[in-house]
């Protein structure tokens, strides 16, 4: 794939560890930022064995898009993600993507599978494999996407708590509302502009991504797809990726939901060290 290297993005990331150790890259998911994987980064320094890469994706966090709107894409992010490796001179890396991000790193994968010695994709899914599937989901996506740009947090953040604290209600994650460090999950989204999230949302939501699904099944690179018992539509749809790609192997995780790595932040960074170190 050709790269436009123009550049589009100012990303706000940071890099933590020695350079000559096996990076990780970590992508987080919708409405996360560059401190999502912190806890799990804390247990991995132990190993003595990475050096992390976080950095927050178009609509989240500090990143700024210099482009027009279709920075905000899947494609160009894509594009963006490996011109900051270029520069970071990061020529091949593992690499973690949680929910939204796992939907990335797929992509990034499948285009760029010469950049990514081993993958693990946490809660993440291949986009939709129909038309109608991925009109129905658009329809839907826009419909919270507008939501989220009448809420001005300047003035408005009990709106976008209330907003939070619906997201956070739907079946994928579980029991999480009632986890003792909730609210600093909460603090930590509360830090994004819902504007931004709403571009995110329109250009690189699930329904607008395109389908990997039959790109899955020539995939070689190997990947470790991680989800949640309690995230019973994910199950499902891991398990079907699993059964269309011989590269992939699949732990269900128990006691989480959609989000294992902040549930299980233990398990999560065990499960890491046990596929990259083998």
């Amino acid at each position: 794939m050709l790269i436009d290297k123009q550049i589009k993005y100012e990303f706000n990331y940071y890099f933590l560890g020695d350079i000559t150790k096996s990076t990780i890259l970590f992508l987080h998911g919708f409405m996360g930022n560059c401190e999502e994987f912190d806890d799990v980064i804390s247990l991995l320094l132990a190993s003595n064995s990475f050096s992390f890469l976080t950095i927050d994706l178009p609509g989240h966090g500090k990143t700024k898009v210099l482009g027009n709107d279709d920075c905000y894409t899947m494609e160009l992010t894509a594009q963006g993600i490996i011109c900051l490796l270029d520069e970071l001179k990061i020529w091949k890396c593992f690499l973690v993507g949680y929910s939204m991000g796992g939907r990335l790193a797929l992509y990034l994968t499948i285009h760029f599978p010469q950049r990514f010695s081993k993958v693990i994709l946490e809660s993440a899914s291949p986009g939709l494999l129909t038309a109608v599937e991925r009109l129905a989901r658009i329809k839907s996506d826009n419909q919270i996407a507008r939501k989220l740009n009448r809420l001005d947090i300047t003035v408005n953040r009990e709106g976008f708590a209330a907003f939070l604290a619906t997201w956070y209600n739907q079946p994928i994650f579980g029991n999480i509302k009632y986890h003792p460090h909730y609210h600093h999950l909460i603090a930590n989204r509360m830090q994004n502009n819902p504007s931004e999230l709403a571009k995110s949302l329109y250009f690189m939501g699930t329904g607008n991504q395109p389908s990997l699904w039959e790109k899955i099944q020539t995939n070689t690179q190997p990947l470790l797809l991680l989800v949640g018992k309690y995230d019973y539509k994910f199950v499902d749809i891991n398990t079907r990726m699993l059964n269309a790609c011989k590269y992939c192997n699949l732990n269900i995780i128990s006691g989480a939901g959609h989000n294992i790595h902040f549930e299980q932040p233990d398990i999560f960074a065990e499960r890491v060290v046990n596929f990259l170190s083998h």
